[in-house]
């Protein structure tokens, strides 16, 4: 009997519960949370979703109710949007479908009601009474709403009519039975009918009492509360009107009495012999175009009194000495005004070779999946065998050189007079690297061992790049960059990668370094981890996320970048990054903010200071007081048509293009990439089994010179009786780089592969025959 003591649905109230909805044929009806509220049907996953994510909404006032059985009915806006609805029972429904039934009726009132109004107001000539006129205004409003009332309670007597009438018929039925079978089923039909009468007459007789007890019991009350409200916004209207006044005055009165100290005190500051004072203070002020007071005052929330701008000049003056701009270089906030509104073709010089800007579009094949993943999960990528349907038409060397898709960010960089200015730029170069991920769910094609990449943009971009495979298991690529315009970029990556049934996550291992030439500053950083979704069921999409420190080892100066994951409960934009830029002394200079996948900003900070506790672990947030952001980087827009091309950008469609005098070794010359980047993907999955096989033969054979090496030299060290055995110094596939040496890095002490020269070289004199035949 606990049913019926179920909340009824009243007019005008928000009706809430559970519902089951059908969502599609492989997970068929899924319980969600339901709101009715105002006209409107909206559904979340969970109730705690109603703050921020609503999963959709329809409109009740166009919308079609229709009952399909017992459980089940469909709601319907005319094709654009359906919902098929299922509730745990008849009752349950029938509240469902009452509750509906009443907020349509009122939505479509108050629309034909919103309609008029509109109207009347057109119509109606201007009174010089306005008092008055609002008085009257009221007094329609609240007539207004008592025959809302009214007009709910006809509805609920016609729904009173409506389920009488099913009854009346139902027992009619039960009058024509005979006895036998469905006897039962007829009787449970009626008491059914008959109990959802009650809670349909139940929903009348609480509306009638709701309205009465409303009417009767209030309406004085409501017309004292009305005019007191009504004399109270009065006088919140003149006392507003009066401050309003006053602000405008003490403003322009304040700045009129801190630009005349700014301008007197230029020669003081230009002595810089008395110390950091007001002639400090102003010079900042000169430094920020003299619109530093505007950018304070929409970040800083303290009362703008002439002591605290005192002290905030101050602030402004210490940190502007800090980062080396009390001489007037504003390179920073002036670069990126004056750089961005064409970036990066600002930075470009017309290429002396046209390079290709499409590539043949991809196939449409269709492939089983889960037939070729079932028997890979809690496996390496690297060891499994994959066919080219799931691979992009580059290899990972070329795809470890679109790192440099925005080079400009490490120019603009190395002109930077301040190391915390260059930080900034590095850092916004690191997340660039991303940008190209977002729609790319390929597989890039892993090299084979000895395999080389060559990316020459002298002329265009003013570097050179080069990578080599030199290690197959586990897999690892050497890279090293070299630009004219003063910096060096080199890294190994090593890719760890598992696949976890509904994910796969690939977590790059490695330094990458950075070091500019003028300053001699030298930064590293890792990568973070890449998470590509719906391996199995869904639509792929690809996230970023983790935290990356990069830091100036001369300087001592960090950047804390941190990549939001994705999260169906946040409140935050998608792929949101932040960082925070700060000294060897932990202070800090620069917030950065932006997505990896559309741009970077940072803002100069101020002022810190702790804030509150951030949540239930009572730790205290630092609170950073910024001027107006600066953009540093903007993702430039794919190339037209890029969905029909793997996504490529711009730089990824001409990593494969044909080039004269590439190594025998370079990735352009690998067959079965060619061969899928053309449309031949049965040729292309042929030509790759044939390039594994040969890469294994090649790795038994090598495995067994090093086995013969090591019997030789434990040979060696019986007779020598030598303490330091010299199989420390056998590599363990007997492979050597040839344009890498392994050396331990100066700067982490990771052993790496480094640059050893010669490649270049070698290519101006077209002699490669120092180059294994790996294709």
């Amino acid at each position: 009997m606990s049913e019926p003591k179920a909340p009824t649905p009243t007019p005008g109230d928000t009706y809430k519960g559970w519902l089951f909805k059908w969502t599609n044929y492989i997970k068929g009806y899924q319980r969600r949370w339901f709101v009715l509220s105002n006209g409107l049907l909206s559904y979340y996953r969970t109730q705690a979703e109603m703050g921020h994510t609503c999963r959709g909404t329809i409109n009740l006032a166009t919308a079609n109710i229709a009952v399909e059985d017992s459980c089940n009915f469909v709601i319907s806006n005319g094709g654009a949007q359906t919902y098929h609805l299922k509730a745990s029972s008849e009752v349950e429904r029938q509240r469902w479908i009452t509750a509906l039934e009443l907020a349509k009726a009122k939505a479509v009132r108050m629309q034909a009601e919103s309609d008029d109004s509109g109207d009347e107001c057109s119509t109606s000539p201007p009174s010089g009474g306005q008092g008055i006129g609002a008085r009257n205004s009221e007094v329609q409003s609240t007539l207004r709403t008592l025959g809302s009332k009214v007009e709910d309670l006809s509805t609920c007597n016609d729904l009173i009519a409506k389920h009488g009438s099913a009854l009346q018929r139902s027992l009619s039925e039960l009058e024509g039975v005979k006895l036998g079978g469905d006897t039962s089923d007829k009787i449970r039909q009626v008491t059914e009918r008959a109990t959802l009468f009650r809670i349909t007459s139940n929903a009348m007789i609480n509306a009638c009492r709701d309205f009465l007890a409303l009417a009767q019991a209030h309406s004085k009350r409501w017309q004292k509360a009305l005019q007191a409200e009504r004399e109270q916004r009065v006088r919140l209207e003149e006392t507003l009107e009066q401050l309003a006044k006053q602000h405008n005055h003490l403003e322009r009165a304040f700045r009129g009495a801190t630009v005349l100290p700014a301008s007197q005190s230029n020669p003081t500051a230009d002595s810089k012999g008395s110390g950091p004072g007001k002639g400090d203070a102003s010079d900042d002020d000169e430094n920020e175009f003299f619109d530093a007071c505007e950018d304070v005052q929409e970040f800083i929330t303290i009362p703008a009194d002439p002591k605290y701008h005192r002290r905030s000049g101050s602030n402004v003056s210490g940190i502007s000495s800090e980062i080396g701009m009390d001489d007037g270089t504003t390179s920073l906030d002036e670069q990126s005004l004056a750089s961005n509104p064409e970036s990066p073709q600002s930075q470009e010089v017309e290429p002396v070779r046209k390079r290709r800007t499409r590539i043949p579009d991809k196939p449409n094949y269709s492939l089983n999946l889960w037939s070729i993943m079932k028997n890979c999960i809690g496996k390496e990528l690297s060891k499994i065998p994959m066919p080219v349907n799931f691979n992009e038409p580059i290899s990972m060397l070329q795809r470890l050189s679109e790192d440099l898709e925005y080079s400009e960010l490490l120019d603009r960089a190395a002109k930077c007079q301040s190391s915390l200015e260059q930080m900034c730029y590095v850092a916004a170069f690191t997340v660039s690297s991303y940008s190209t991920t977002v729609h790319r769910t390929g597989k890039p094609f892993n090299p084979l061992l000895g395999e080389t990449f060559e990316l020459d943009r002298l002329q265009e971009s003013g570097y050179r790049s080069l990578c080599e495979q030199v290690s197959h298991h586990p897999p690892a690529a050497a890279h090293h960059v070299i630009s004219e315009r003063g910096w060096t970029l080199r890294q190994e990556i090593t890719v760890a990668s598992k696949f976890r049934g509904k994910y796969l996550s690939i977590m790059p291992l490695g330094t990458i370094h950075c070091i500019f030439e003028k300053s001699n500053n030298h930064y590293t950083w890792k990568k973070v981890t890449t998470t590509v979704h719906n391996i199995i069921v869904g639509k792929l999409w690809i996230d970023q996320s983790g935290e990356i420190d990069v830091i100036n080892h001369r300087t001592g100066d960090r950047c804390h970048l941190k990549f939001a994951p994705y999260s169906y409960f946040s409140r935050d934009v998608a792929r949101k990054v932040t960082g925070v830029v700060t000294d060897k002394d932990g202070k800090a200079h620069y917030v950065l903010s932006g997505t990896w996948d559309e741009k970077m900003e940072c803002s100069r900070v101020m002022q810190s200071s702790r804030g509150g506790e951030n949540g239930m672990e009572g730790r205290q947030k630092t609170v950073y007081q910024t001027l107006k952001a600066r953009e540093l980087w903007r993702k430039t827009p794919l190339p037209e048509s890029a969905e029909t091309m793997y996504y490529f950008s711009s730089l990824a469609l001409t990593l494969n293009e044909h080039e004269e005098g590439v190594a025998p070794t370079d990735s352009r010359r690998r067959p079965d990439q060619r061969l899928m980047e053309q449309g031949m993907w049965d040729e292309a999955n042929a030509e790759k089994q044939r390039l594994e096989e040969k890469q294994r033969s090649v790795r038994r054979e090598r495995e067994r010179e090093a086995a013969r090496l090591a019997s030789t030299a434990e040979e060696a060290v019986i007779e020598d009786s030598i303490t330091d055995s010299p199989l420390k110094s056998v590599p363990q596939d007997n492979y050597k780089a040839l344009w890498f040496e392994h050396h331990e890095d100066p700067v982490t002490g990771e052993p790496t592969h480094i640059y050893k020269g010669g490649y270049w070289e070698t290519k101006e004199q077209g002699n490669w025959d120092i180059c294994p035949d790996i294709f």
